[in-house]
């Protein structure tokens, strides 16, 4: 059993930092499309929401040439700070982020464009800045639909599988992940640790689902009730 919780401890702070980058830069760009309008914007929004339908494969392999050692950004981070990030947990960091960004982008815009817009107003004639607005106002009016896209993304990147082999590998104890320690047993034919990680993350996707439907529904209640 011990291999499990090893692959679930790596999945684990994989996914936890993947929602953190994802999540930070989620909910700016989420923002942003809520309160402006610019030509492209539709174009823009689409280009985000990509990795939710291109194979992870086609993910990694893009990955691989933008911070691969012979990438753009590879290149550039080794010739300057001597970082390598194929074949490590940071990689496969970075392709988790990419993978469930979308999600949190998504819930995010559409929890913020469900805040009244006169409190943010009434706040600004108060005196308020626009970082005490969104801090004060915006986020504790939206954090419901926010945590659902969090839960969310933490989910899909616990379950990264494509785009995380072909950045970090699977190298037991640093960059086999929970998935890709279940697709490694099953070719191996050890049915019997198969099952053991299939159930693991199974029930852990299974209440991180529970709780994120738990937000959602109680958010559009809310909404729905002031409007009566």
């Amino acid at each position: 059993m011990e291999p499990a919780w090893v692959a679930l401890s790596l999945s684990l702070k994989v996914a936890l930092w993947a929602t953190a980058v994802g999540g930070i830069v989620g909910i700016a760009i989420g923002w942003i499309l809520a309160h402006t309008r610019f030509p492209g914007r539709d174009v823009v929004d689409s280009l985000l929401l990509l990795p939710m339908v291109l194979p992870p494969t086609v993910l990694g392999y893009y990955l691989l040439v933008l911070v691969g050692r012979r990438g753009t950004i590879g290149a550039w981070l080794e010739s300057t700070f001597g970082i390598h990030l194929i074949f490590t947990w940071q990689g496969a960091v970075i392709a988790a982020a990419i993978v469930s960004f979308p999600f949190v982008c998504k819930s995010a815009r559409a929890a913020f464009e469900e805040v009244d817009p006169r409190y943010e107003q009434a706040a600004r004639v108060l005196g308020l800045g626009e970082a005490a607005v969104f801090f004060r106002i915006t986020l504790p009016l939206a954090w419901r639909g926010i945590l659902a896209g969090l839960l969310l993304a933490f989910t899909r990147a616990l379950g990264e599988f494509g785009a995380t082999l072909m950045i970090a590998g699977s190298i037991p104890g640093r960059t086999q992940t929970l998935s890709i320690a279940v697709y490694e047993a099953v070719q191996a034919g050890e049915d019997a640790l198969a099952n053991q990680l299939v159930a693991i993350i199974s029930v852990t996707a299974v209440v991180i689902l529970v709780a994120a439907s738990r937000l959602a529904p109680a958010r559009i209640g809310q909404r729905d009730l002031g409007r009566r």
